[in-house]
């Protein structure tokens, strides 16, 4: 078989399973950024191409999610906002200060957050209601702006820490998190796509295709945590973030 199409497909496989944890429980990139490179391509080039297919990939789960009304639009638009302000601020600070220093904070973080997803119990439909509007779209405005610094910063397992954040802090349930989640990062995906796009550094002849693996896994991703909500949301946000660890623990040791 012709090595392109082999490179495609394993390309594509990626980027399904990719896709169906990235709804779910965000993280999905940390499996098909890498799928990229191991084909062989550039890091400017693998980066631009995987921003291609996760871009329509994230908004077929948001549209979804959106659709049984599991997105907080008042916040979601809010913390994306911010996110966008924030990710600006974050790759400005990451060209003076070392990314390792980071990534020995979340080897002491990562599984602390690992145990309180298993442990913490999910807020109950309609508990953020408990907080007043101004309270919840001004904590979304702070959980926005604080994972875009670290998005600009650094990256991996965004999705994650932001569904960890909208249920641990603001008390949304589990599929509503993942549902805002998926707009946040529809915003700032599209924002690095146009970017890319506009330089150059996309490979149509796999993106598209690897986009079409995506939408696929998304859009299973999502049905599946609306239909199961967090019996599915918490495993899948347990493997996302130890996916997280090991790649942190693997950039170091390398």
């Amino acid at each position: 078989m012709d090595h392109q199409l082999l490179s495609i497909l394993f390309v594509c496989a990626c980027t399904f399973l990719g896709g169906l944890i990235d709804a779910i429980a965000g993280g999905g990139g940390l499996i098909t950024l890498p799928a990229y490179l191991a084909i062989g391509l550039p890091p400017h080039l693998a980066t631009g191409t995987n921003k291609c297919s996760s871009t329509l990939g994230t908004l077929v789960a948001g549209l979804r999610y959106l659709k049984k009304g599991k997105i907080h639009l008042k916040s979601a638009i809010a913390a994306s906002v911010m996110s966008l302000i924030g990710s600006f601020l974050g790759a400005r600070l990451n060209l003076f200060v070392d990314e390792k220093y980071l990534s020995y904070v979340l080897i002491a973080v990562v599984p602390v957050i690992t145990v309180l997803i298993l442990f913490k119990k999910d807020p109950q439909p309609g508990q953020f209601k408990l907080k007043s509007d101004l309270t919840i779209i001004v904590l979304a405005m702070l959980c926005g702006f604080g994972i875009g610094v670290y998005d600009g910063f650094f990256g991996p397992g965004t999705g994650t820490f932001l569904i960890f954040c909208f249920t641990g802090i603001i008390g949304f349930d589990a599929v509503t998190s993942s549902g805002n989640a998926k707009l946040i990062n529809f915003c700032s995906n599209l924002a690095a796509f146009i970017t890319f796009a506009v330089h150059g550094k996309i490979i149509y002849s796999i993106g598209l295709p690897a986009a079409a693996a995506g939408i696929a896994g998304n859009w299973l991703g999502a049905g599946l945590a609306l239909r199961y909500s967090a019996k599915v949301i918490k495993p899948m946000l347990v493997v996302s973030v130890l996916l997280l660890l090991g790649k942190i623990i693997y950039d170091l040791i390398l």
